[in-house]
């Protein structure tokens, strides 16, 4: 058959990949969201989903090819892969890329790191890899018309990184442009994902859609084509293809539009907070109404959030503390900052200070905040107890690519997350290890920063 002008570019751009370098900027953003990834990789495992994931990976044995992080667990590639996802998306730490509505680290990382691992491949191929897969996942949704196709019920965070991890692991098994487009059909087949993820309640199936199915899935694909399989030769056109299957409107062409130009991840954000997007905002906003004007909770008539409706259904009153707006705004107001600790400390979600508090705070879905998305912004209007109203309009959350953070928060973020599972010492040499991730020669040498010991 004839195979379409997009998937010719796609499949070429992906099998050309290992031997183009990245320019200096985008290779370094890569390094912040691969040590943002490992972060909260190692600080999820700890976490009910990471806890679920390890024994999983733990009772399927499988050939030695790839490292469950934090654990001493070496499995098949596809079965790291899939731990180290659900590990990645064990709570609200990872990176995300609002116009895609993905979070492509949680899945494109592992898959990235698992191969990269079982092909001995060196430092700069998975930085290239993992630019890679940022570039189609993030694209792939976006092709889909991606807010139309949550509307629809289907899962942009299963549905994106899949593909992206697919392509990282594509190149890095070094498929030639023929391989490629088999892969990507595989990929196809296997793409799958519907958003009732949002009735978790415990995060661990949340953790399997988000990080651990698209992991597993593309390096899957890959593998398969690696070894030998064969398939469709363009899987995105032509009868009962991708993109008759799914999307209002589709148009593929977005999916190979500035490619080698536009880099989707400087286009990423990683979080400042380890909690849920929707958060982020107001949590920037009270911290600079707190430094300005240094009140405190004994000081606070009534507090009120205001965010994009979803943003505010997704984190109202949630059981989970990390996903909790009125829980989060209130340990806020109460330390002055929020730590990875106290954003998964459950047992903080009955202190009666913070019950109490958590009675002035109101939230609301604003319908301009809504049509700004998807920039995720929020307003936070506090009234204190002598007569002043506080208000800040938060546009640019520290940490999206409008107001991106530098390598060294992302530094304080990761050493903060890892040290208390790793210990200061081994969290600082990780952390240099990745800023000089394209010195070294073989990944397997990270395990000895990764593993348990």
């Amino acid at each position: 058959m004839t195979v379409s002008p997009v998937m010719q570019r796609l499949a070429s751009y992906i099998a050309q990949a290992p031997k183009k370098r990245l320019p200096p900027p985008v290779a370094e953003k890569v390094k912040h969201h691969v040590l943002d990834t490992l972060a909260a990789m190692i600080s999820g495992a700890g976490l009910l989903p990471g806890r679920k994931a390890i024994a999983y990976a733990r009772s399927r044995g499988g050939v030695a090819e790839a490292a469950v992080v934090a654990t001493r667990i070496v499995t098949s590639a596809e079965n790291a892969a899939l731990a180290n996802g659900m590990l990645a998306h064990a709570d609200e730490t990872d990176d995300s890329h609002a116009p895609s509505l993905t979070h492509p680290g949680c899945g494109i990382v592992p898959a990235a790191l698992a191969m990269a691992e079982r092909e001995e491949a060196s430092g700069e191929a998975l930085l290239r890899a993992v630019a890679l897969g940022y570039d189609v996942g993030c694209r792939l949704t976006m092709a889909l018309d991606a807010y139309q196709f949550r509307e629809d019920g289907h899962s942009t965070h299963s549905f994106g990184p899949m593909f992206g991890a697919a392509a990282a692991a594509a190149t890095l098994a070094r498929l030639n442009e023929r391989q490629v487009r088999h892969c990507l059909s595989f990929t196809a087949q296997q793409a799958s994902g519907i958003s009732c993820w949002m009735r978790d309640e415990q995060h661990i199936e949340k953790a399997f859609d988000f990080g651990g199915m698209p992991a597993r899935n593309g390096i899957a694909a890959a593998t398969m084509v690696a070894s030998g399989f064969t398939g469709v030769e363009d899987a995105f056109s032509g009868e009962r293809s991708f993109f008759v299957a799914y999307g209002r409107k589709p148009e593929p062409e977005r999916l190979v539009a500035g490619l080698g130009a536009t880099y989707e991840v400087m286009n990423t954000n990683i979080k400042r907070w380890s909690v849920g997007s929707p958060i982020q905002a107001p949590l920037d906003a009270l911290d600079l109404l707190l430094r300005e004007h240094r009140f405190s909770h004994a000081d606070v008539e009534r507090l009120v959030v205001r965010v994009a409706h979803q943003g505010a259904n997704t984190t109202n009153n949630r059981a989970m503390p990390d996903i909790c707006m009125q829980h989060l705004c209130a340990v806020m107001v109460l330390d002055g900052t929020v730590s990875f600790r106290a954003a998964h400390n459950e047992r903080r979600m009955r202190d009666p200070k913070v019950l109490a508090l958590r009675k002035r705070i109101e939230l609301q879905g604003d319908d301009a905040l809504t049509a700004a998305m998807p920039s995720r912004q929020g307003i936070v209007e506090v009234t204190l107890r002598d007569g002043r109203t506080l208000r800040h309009h938060m546009k640019a959350v520290r940490g999206t690519a409008e107001n991106p953070m530098t390598r060294e928060e992302v530094d304080a973020k990761a050493a903060d997350l890892i040290a208390p599972v790793f210990g200061k010492s081994r969290a600082r040499r990780l952390c240099d290890a990745i800023w000089t991730l394209e010195k070294l020669g073989n990944i397997r040498k990270l395990r000895t920063l990764l593993k348990e010991e």
